[in-house]
């Protein structure tokens, strides 16, 4: 039998390897080849979009010349300047209700009526009682008179008698009974003046059951109704509130600790309420309490600013927001907030050429400001704000004064009205 084997045939399945798999490998390298060219291409094209879109622009606002006014916001109630609660000292049933909310009074008027029924006739009582006290006097003042006759006739016979009769017992006897008489007398006028103070007590109290108004102003609140029941015991129940004069009102607002140091009595004020949008109202601050108050953990003091109200548009209870003028600038140099507290990009430094890809697709991380930036404005009065000159930037060093969180003054420092001042940057999109 005859072989047919071919030496390169064999050897190369003996070794694994068959032309096949050559032509595979080839191609393999070929696409790792193109991938790669690919990926080199794309990562320079992103690479060069992402340095031109990196680009900076900035954004300016104008240095103004003009006034600036400082204020300080806090919020309270409404309340007039004199208000009054008119309530019960005695406890009874309300018979009769004179007046309604709303209703002008006048000082004396008839507010409400109690029953005075049980009282009327504890004045009565009392009367009976003091006319009986009176008559006990007169009744020991005539036992005081008699007895002073019987010592007199009884030292008149002593006398004549060439003190021999009466006896001195029967004379001290005499002289005793006088002067419990008089001590009788004067415990019976005792009696009459406590029973003239109960009369008069019980007189009180009947016309305390007529309620008058003690002002002239208007019905704020009524909180009875005839036949009500009203008990007077440790405090007097609240049965109506006055006020005085409406046309002059003031506003308890509270004024943060942090602000407080910034307020002052005389100062001008203007507030709003929700019942009259849009509209502004003058006040001027006539007293700052030294009194705190916590709230919630927030400590504030009462201020009280007056205003006037000739139109009765305002009500009290109206919740109010006022806005206190602290502080005024005429003709200063102003610079926007935003000037200030920009502070320049950090510029990064180009990759070397040798750099790898990785570095170069990869965004580099900003550096943070330096210690020594950070020490140069560590003084908050004296800052820096940054301009354009050919298209770069400019520090200029600036002393500021007050701010009303908007705009601050500028009291010294190389700037004009009109100069731009960078605010904000922006990347353009190329």
């Amino acid at each position: 039998m005859k072989s047919n084997t071919n030496p390169e045939f064999d050897i190369g399945q003996t070794l694994g390897i068959d032309q096949s798999s050559d032509r595979k490998k080839h191609l393999k390298r070929w696409l790792i080849v193109a991938l790669l060219v690919i990926a080199g291409v794309t990562s320079a094209a992103v690479w060069k979009g992402t340095k031109k879109s990196n680009s900076i622009q900035y954004q300016t606002q104008k240095v103004q010349r003009g006034d600036l006014t400082v204020t300080v916001t806090a919020t309270g109630a409404l309340e007039p300047t004199n208000q009054v609660d008119v309530g019960s000292e005695l406890s009874g049933i309300i018979k009769t209700v004179e007046v309604d909310y709303n209703d002008r009074v006048k000082v004396g008027q008839i507010l409400a009526r109690l029953d005075t029924d049980k009282l009327k006739a504890k004045v009565l009582q009392s009367k009976a009682a003091l006319e009986s006290a009176r008559a006990k006097v007169l009744e020991v003042q005539a036992t005081v008179k008699e007895s002073g006759d019987q010592l007199a006739r009884l030292k008149e016979v002593w006398e004549l008698s060439n003190n021999m009769v009466p006896s001195q017992q029967d004379l001290d006897a005499a002289q005793a009974v006088l002067h419990r008489a008089k001590a009788t007398e004067a415990t019976a006028r005792a009696q009459v003046s406590q029973a003239q103070a109960t009369l008069e007590a019980d007189e009180t109290d009947l016309a305390k059951t007529v309620i008058h108004s003690p002002i002239n102003g208007i019905v704020l609140t009524r909180n009875v109704e005839p036949g009500q029941t009203v008990a007077a015991s440790f405090q007097a129940p609240i049965l109506f509130t006055l006020a005085e004069d409406l046309t002059q009102m003031e506003l308890h607002v509270d004024v943060d600790e942090a602000d407080v140091g910034q307020v002052t009595k005389g100062q001008e004020a203007s507030f709003t309420v929700d019942a009259h949008p849009g509209r502004t109202f003058p006040a001027r601050i006539t007293q700052v309490r030294y009194g705190s108050q916590t709230v919630n953990g927030v400590v504030t003091y009462k201020t009280v600013l007056n205003m006037d109200n000739s139109d009765l548009s305002l009500r009290p209870g109206m919740t109010a927001t006022a806005d206190i003028t602290v502080n005024k600038v005429k003709n200063a140099i102003l610079v926007p907030n935003a000037a200030l507290r920009f502070i320049p990009p950090v510029k990064e430094k180009e990759a070397p050429s040798n750099g790898s890809l990785l570095n170069k697709l990869l965004p580099r991380r900003h550096r943070a400001p330096s210690k020594q930036r950070k020490d140069s404005t560590a003084d908050k009065k004296l800052q820096h704000v940054w301009t354009l000159r050919d298209g770069k930037l400019l520090a200029i060093a600036v002393s500021i004064g007050t701010t009303d969180g908007r705009m601050t003054e500028v009291t010294s420092g190389d700037i004009d009205p009109g100069m731009p001042l960078v605010v904000d940057t922006k990347r353009s999109e190329r």
